[in-house]
């Protein structure tokens, strides 16, 4: 999806590209403020166009719509370079001397992730430098959608799977140890950005990996992709978020070593304690997308953990407190619904 331009839109947009010229220039002149310049950029063009420039960039009601309502600064300047890709040519230049700073990949990554693949770069080197800094600065930008349980950079997420992945025309613009990556990268987020509907044909475009028959097939990179997805998260919104979304992998041929090393990641939110410390939120929806892709084995995984936590005492009088409440829940919701079809069966005998 491209934002139409229009003369309105261009005229609003040469003053935001210039300032974004200008405080790259005094970031590189500054070395002491060249981390909190280029933080400061990067917060300015991933920030929500407000109503009014909306009017002035955006030609229609129909692109707001398809893009959810809400359109970012860096939807807007990407599909601008590629359409002007002269007016971008400068500040692309800019960023290549900043290369070393953390923000500079990020700002790389959200203003030219469209540039990339639809224009020819003929060096070799400059094109592979360029697709690991877009990799690595997409993985940044997702990491705060992460720790700030939001959805702010889907718009490039859906870019990166919809427009590149599943399009395998743009995915033979960068070299294939790129591709490697950025499917890497998406198969992390997939859960985040509820696209676990299209698992089944992101699967079949995975690029070749080296030693496959170590790895496993693209299923097998996707789960072991996941499962270390899974042990970094903290935030719990998000853990939860991903825990919900494991029923996609039910059918999935694996190997042993993968279905294990899932079962094992899956098995350490079950318990109390160290060393995840996870909720009872957690620990209840990871034994139901345990139960879930695991079947096998279901009861006595159940009796073994009730042994494991006779060893936390600390943690019965709140279990016993669950436990009555969750019981009396039970009894409540079982009663209503005799209730109710009583009530049912009655109002159908008299008619």
């Amino acid at each position: 999806m491209q934002i139409s331009p229009n003369s309105r839109s261009f005229a609003y947009l040469k003053p935001l590209t210039q300032q974004i010229e200008k405080n790259l220039q005094r970031a590189l002149a500054s070395p002491t403020q060249r981390r909190k310049l280029l933080q400061e950029l990067f917060a300015d063009i991933a920030l929500e166009v407000d109503d009014r420039a909306k009017d002035i960039i955006v030609n229609g009601d129909d692109v707001i719509c398809e893009m959810g309502g809400c359109i970012c600064f860096y939807d807007v300047l990407a599909d601008h370079f590629v359409s002007n890709p002269e007016k971008g040519k400068r500040i692309l230049d800019l960023i290549v001397q900043l290369w070393s700073q953390s923000f500079a990949s990020n700002i790389f990554s959200l203003l030219f992730h469209k540039w990339i693949f639809e224009f020819e770069v003929d060096n070799t080197d400059v094109l592979l430098r360029y697709s690991s800094a877009l990799v690595q600065g997409a993985t940044n930008v997702f990491w705060i959608d992460i720790q700030t349980n939001a959805r702010h950079f889907q718009s490039l997420f859906r870019y990166f799977l919809d427009e590149v992945a599943l399009a395998p025309e743009r995915k033979m613009k960068i070299p294939h140890q790129a591709q490697r990556d950025l499917f890497l990268l998406l198969s992390r987020f997939l859960p985040l950005y509820d696209q676990v509907n299209k698992l089944e044909s992101f699967l079949k475009q995975f690029p070749e990996f080296p030693n496959p028959f170590l790895i496993g097939g693209p299923a097998d990179i996707f789960v072991t992709e996941i499962t270390d997805q899974l042990q970094k998260l903290k935030v719990e919104p998000v853990l939860l978020h991903y825990l919900s979304h494991l029923k996609i992998l039910q059918g999935l041929e694996l190997r042993m070593a993968t279905s294990t090393r899932l079962k094992t990641c899956l098995y350490s939110f079950t318990s109390p304690g160290g060393p995840m410390y996870p909720t009872r939120a957690v620990r209840h929806a990871a034994w139901d997308a345990l139960d879930l892709l695991f079947p096998v084995g279901r009861y006595p995984r159940h009796v073994i953990s009730l042994f494991f936590r006779l060893l936390y005492p600390w943690y019965w009088p709140s279990s016993c407190w669950h436990f009555v409440v969750s019981c009396i829940q039970a009894v409540f919701y079982s009663l209503l619904q005799l209730m109710f079809s009583s009530w049912e069966k009655l109002r159908h005998s008299r008619q």
